[in-house]
């Protein structure tokens, strides 16, 4: 007998389907299935209309369902020109800089480095020749003359002599000094106000630092040497060796002039080369321009040769009689230089 279904009345409603007056296992089977549709179909519903509730609205001039897009305008654009400004600044910025480099560049090449001209003698050479043993030479000071290229000389061979640097003008009592002249520039008598020319270095004392001229004389442990360079190497060394040093113009370099003068019009000129390994000092006879000056010495032979200052400053030298002979213009001798503890004097003297 078939169960009657008819007094549960609960959830979910029953129904009797075929009109017999009971509810049977198959009727109560079927609302419950019926009652679950409708809950889902229900459910469904509420779902798709939340789904359309949301729906973004549709943006005028676009279909329904499209993925909206989003421009943004912008009221106040920066002009192209404006935008291409980083660009312009950096750009100079690094121009700027490179020029920098360049010119930086090239100035320590021309100081350390380019000499333009030729060099005879590199400067670890010449430091080996201040350092070698000096052989014994009968002191002495050999003047001769001649005339080269119209250029009126007088040659000073200077033998078994050191050299040194001083602020005191010798006096011709001394017999130990057998030469003296000028040798760096300054740019005052005034002691407060003047400063040197070239590096000089005075009985280990540096007194200037300067690479602006490019020879040099170096005097160390009783020997000289003359040279072109625009490295301080010779100089370092005759510090350590508490010997002298000063810088002036390079008149000869390897036997080549330079291809410019920084010295004009004619005077009285002297200078101080070497031919092979003799050491000689040399004055013109009459006023002369740098350039034949220098054309003179490279004529007679000379390797190498540097400028002296002076002019026709007073100084002497003494035979091998012992006798003081008199250089330029003796009546500058007889009052006291107005540079005196100021200019400085290339002394030769006995060792």
């Amino acid at each position: 007998m078939e169960n009657d279904y008819s007094d549960l009345l609960f959830d979910p409603e029953l129904h009797d389907y075929n009109d017999d007056g009971v509810i049977d296992r198959d009727e109560y089977i079927m609302g419950y299935l019926e009652e679950e549709y409708e809950c889902e179909q229900m459910i469904l519903e509420n779902y798709l209309a939340s789904e359309i509730e949301e729906k973004p609205e549709i943006i005028e001039g676009q279909s329904e369902g499209e993925t909206p897009v989003l421009t943004i305008e912008m009221d106040n654009e920066i002009p192209k020109s404006k935008r291409r400004m980083p660009w312009i600044i950096g750009t100079a910025l690094i121009t700027v800089l490179v020029c920098v480099v360049a010119v930086w560049g090239y100035k320590y090449y021309r100081t350390y480095y380019n000499i333009g001209v030729p060099v005879s003698i590199t400067s670890e050479q010449n430091i080996m020749q201040l350092q070698r043993t000096t052989a014994q030479q009968t002191p002495e000071v050999i003047m001769t003359s001649d005339s080269i290229l119209g250029v009126a000389l007088n040659f000073y061979e200077i033998k078994g002599l050191k050299a040194e640097i001083t602020f005191t003008e010798p006096d011709t009592t001394d017999t130990d000094v057998f030469l003296y002249s000028r040798c760096a520039d300054q740019t005052s008598y005034d002691p407060k106000s003047n400063h040197y020319l070239g590096s000089l270095v005075v009985n280990g004392k540096e007194i200037e630092s300067d690479v602006s001229r490019l020879g040099y004389c170096a005097m160390a442990n009783n020997n000289i040497a003359i040279g072109i360079a625009r490295n301080e190497d010779v100089k370092d060394y005759v510090l350590e060796q508490g010997g002298s040093f000063f810088r002036q113009f390079i008149l000869v370099s390897n036997g080549v002039l330079p291809s410019r003068f920084y010295l004009h019009g004619k005077v009285e000129r002297r200078g101080l080369g070497r031919i092979g390994n003799k050491l000689y000092y040399i004055e013109t006879r009459h006023k002369e321009t740098m350039w034949d000056f220098a054309d003179a010495l490279r004529e007679y032979g000379f390797i190498d040769a540097i400028y002296i200052t002076g002019g026709t400053d007073y100084c002497f030298y003494r035979s091998i009689d012992g006798i003081a002979h008199g250089i330029g213009d003796s009546t500058k001798y007889e009052n006291k230089h107005k540079g005196e503890g100021i200019v400085p004097w290339i002394v030769f003297k006995k060792i």
